[in-house]
């Protein structure tokens, strides 16, 4: 299978998603197909008219399915939330959950359709879970012979950002489908050549690419309207830390979720947050300060208590290092705190030897867990990750297309 970059309509001076172009790339690449929707509600354009709607007015092809990662279809569902299939009330059509007793599309999800468009919203980062679901949809694809489109869409951070080390081999998870770092600098599009180049059967993909991005380009450069990709990520300011500060995830404290705002804040009852900011803007780390606040969550951990914690700000977007920061975070919290603080227990599936401590699933391998209390091992990961940042920024770059 070989993977085409689909030409569109005339360039502007404003960024163009794929969906921007879809109206008319849709009506000629799917001219007398069936066709299935993976998206969210990040899946409109820049004249804020819903991907759905778009397909749903495509005279040449038929629409007839929509597939729902997590969060579902409308984004009505809180994180880690299961779902089942289900109608869509708002247009009658089937959509078929891909978080919840299957994560991967059926042969008979796919008996019915030729093709399958995905226009989701992502972050280009590897444990957000849009990736997976895509990386999983392509491999059903090549499976049963179906197409994949994907409407292309900016990575947030733009496109030279990379940081966090590699994933390991054995620690393949919904949270980290395919060996990347932690943070990619791809866009969604440019994910999914990866893959398919990288993968043993790749499958029919096609690409619909942005027009006018460059990868300086945050996303508040591109001048296109922002929808929050998930309950827990609102702002720009919560993308610029989540990389690392969702490390946190895997702790027994808070990383934020149940406020406003998520990730930008850690914390936990007895946390001695005014101690931990001194510590931490005594390092004198790029582009960031600390701060000590409280906070009392309405959900997920900590719920209802209220919280000592230490608010991120990003004082220097180009020299700030979420992830590396985020280490520093963790290994001063866990000095000063080393008789309360907790990484949660690990999962147990059917077969225990296959489990897995959450925090080894988001950070790729058992390094952080294992080595990151003491001072040589936090100098190790640093060191090691920036090894594989170096080595994956090469490796991409055949999977460019901007």
């Amino acid at each position: 299978m070989t993977t085409t970059i689909l030409e569109g309509i005339a360039v502007t001076r404003t960024v163009l998603t794929g969906a921007d172009q879809w109206q008319d790339i849709g009506e000629q690449l799917l001219a007398g197909k069936r066709f299935g929707l993976l998206t969210s509600p990040t899946g409109f354009n820049s004249r804020f008219e819903s991907t759905i709607d778009v397909c749903s007015h495509l005279k040449q092809a038929e629409f007839a399915a929509m597939f729902a990662c997590e969060h579902g279809i409308r984004g009505e569902r809180q994180a880690g939330l299961l779902f089942e299939d289900e109608i869509d009330p708002q247009t009658g059509i089937k959509v078929y959950s891909l978080y919840g007793k299957h994560r991967k599309p059926t042969e008979e999800m796919l008996a019915d359709i030729d093709a399958i468009v995905f226009d989701i919203q992502d972050l280009g980062v590897r444990f957000y879970t849009y990736l997976s679901t895509l990386v999983y949809t392509m491999e059903a694809c090549a499976q049963y012979g179906k197409s994949f489109i994907v409407l292309d869409r900016p990575n947030p951070l733009g496109g030279n950002r990379i940081e966090g080390g590699l994933l390991e081999d054995g620690y393949r998870s919904m949270v980290g489908a395919w060996r990347i770092p932690a943070s990619t600098g791809l866009t969604i599009g440019e994910f999914a050549r990866l893959v398919n180049g990288q993968s043993d059967t790749p499958c029919d993909l096609h690409i619909v690419p942005l027009q006018n991005w460059n990868r300086d380009m945050e996303y508040p450069d591109t001048g296109l309207p922002w929808l929050m990709p998930s309950p827990n990520i609102p702002t720009m300011e919560t993308v610029r830390v989540y990389t690392g500060n969702c490390l946190f995830e895997g702790t027994n404290l808070s990383e934020g979720r149940g406020t406003t705002k998520p990730f930008e804040m850690i914390g936990a009852p007895w946390l001695d947050s005014v101690q931990l900011c001194r510590t931490m803007n005594g390092l004198e780390l790029p582009g960031v300060r600390f701060h000590p606040v409280t906070f009392t969550p309405m959900f997920s951990k900590h719920q209802g208590d209220l919280c000592n914690g230490v608010m991120t700000f990003v004082t220097d977007p180009g020299t700030y290092e979420s992830a590396v920061t985020a280490l520093h975070l963790l290994h001063h919290t866990i000095n000063l705190h080393g008789d309360r603080f907790e990484w949660l227990a690990p999962n147990q599936p059917a077969d225990r030897s296959a489990a897995r401590y959450f925090i080894d699933l988001l950070s790729g391998s058992d390094a952080v867990r294992t080595t990151v209390h003491t001072a040589a091992g936090l100098a190790q990961i640093v060191e090691s990750w920036k090894r594989d940042c170096a080595g994956w920024s090469e490796l991409r770059k055949p999977f460019l297309i901007y």
